[in-house]
């Protein structure tokens, strides 16, 4: 669907959440929203898309409480922000929107968390993206770098760039939107993608010549992953056929990282098909790598054993590899970072570690 086709659906969605609330009051009758339950209990296994999304639980906002009409209130105002920007061709960050709010009065935010929760909730109701709302996060964060191309929107048109020819070493930096009317791939030489964790091993492996070598295009998640960098690994996998792997450090929160990549985020679960890339592989780092590799460690922390645990309770880590590997790191009560393989001098994890497990994996 083109950008102008999504945003006249944006528009008209957001139309109807107002008038469904106005026809409400007109009637004579409290107005009330239903959306779905954002919750771990209310995940449920896709099979169509074989990603984990929303089930059918639900939750009811109210105008009969204080806060339920302030709810009300905010979610009218925020419709009306949002039409503005689409019809004036504007956009916002959530930062900027939390802070817009200080002059609706009675429906100003006080917090950035209420108004990015309001978003979220808006995309439930209508079926559209965040960013069709025009609406954008601060920053993205995320970098690539690799011998492939894309052709992106700049102010002076679309324009195509090298992420190896045509970018510093820090790789081409991620915009907030990467789909095909805008944001254009041709994977060149690439043959796998790898998303990595923290800077300093996106560092090290572009130093090594790891892109070059294997034909890797490197992307820097910069911790938890933003949504156009799980939109473009879904693309790069999906139109181009390119294998997907995810390299983090060895803890419940990398894990994490890996799930939001592979299976889908809870707070993005109602647009998981068009985020998550469920044939994505975890390369590490790892329990069993902590131990084969004997890896540097640190102990873990009451919250890192307390994640450890909910994991094993969430249905995206319920199977064999991840219940194992877990209760594997619960029982040493140690967790490493991926630039523990230093350990064994700057070159092991490009010349030994990575070619060893993605030989294993059937990458290379």
């Amino acid at each position: 669907m083109a950008t102008n086709e999504r945003q006249q659906l944006a528009l008209d969605s957001l139309t109807g959440v107002v008038e469904g609330i106005y026809d409400q009051m007109d009637d004579g009758q409290i107005p009330t929203m239903e959306v779905p339950l954002r919750s771990k209990k209310n995940i449920e296994f896709d099979a169509k898309h074989n990603v984990w999304k929303y089930g059918d639980l639900r939750t009811s906002r109210t105008a009969k409480t204080v806060n339920g009409a302030t709810m009300m209130l905010r979610t009218v105002y925020t419709s009306d922000f949002i039409n503005e920007m689409i019809r004036d061709n504007k956009s916002s960050t959530l930062r900027e929107m939390y802070y817009i709010s200080e002059g609706w009065n009675h429906a100003k935010f006080h917090s950035q968390d209420e108004s990015n929760l309001l978003a979220e909730d808006l995309e439930t109701i209508t079926g559209c993206m965040r960013e069709d709302f025009k609406l954008r996060p601060e920053e993205s964060g995320a970098h690539v770098y690799g011998d492939l191309n894309f052709t992106t929107m700049t102010k002076k048109g679309m324009k195509t760039m090298n992420c190896i020819d045509d970018v510093s070493e820090a790789g081409f930096a991620v915009p907030y939107k990467v789909e095909e009317d805008t944001f254009q791939i041709d994977p060149g030489n690439t043959r796998f993608v790898m998303a990595i964790e923290t800077g300093g091993m996106f560092a090290r492996l572009i130093e090594n010549g790891f892109p070059e070598k294997y034909g890797c295009a490197l992307i820097h998640l910069a911790g938890q992953p933003a949504r156009s960098t799980r939109r473009l690994i879904k693309r790069l996998n999906e139109e181009h056929n390119l294998p997907v792997t995810v390299f983090t450090d060895g803890d419940p929160w990398s894990f994490r990282i890996y799930a939001s990549v592979a299976y889908g985020a809870i707070k993005t679960a109602h647009i998981s098909e068009f985020l998550a890339t469920p044939t994505a592989q975890f390369i590490g780092t790892t329990a069993s790598d902590i131990l084969n590799y004997d890896l540097p460690t640190d102990k873990l922390s009451d919250k890192d054993i307390g994640a450890l645990n909910a994991e094993l309770s969430d249905p995206r880590f319920k199977d064999e590899y991840w219940t194992n590997e877990i209760q594997a790191m619960l029982s040493m009560k140690k967790k490493s970072e991926q630039q523990a393989l230093a350990k064994y001098g700057l070159d092991f994890v490009t010349d030994r570690y990575l070619p060893e497990k993605l030989t294993d994996m059937g990458v290379l």
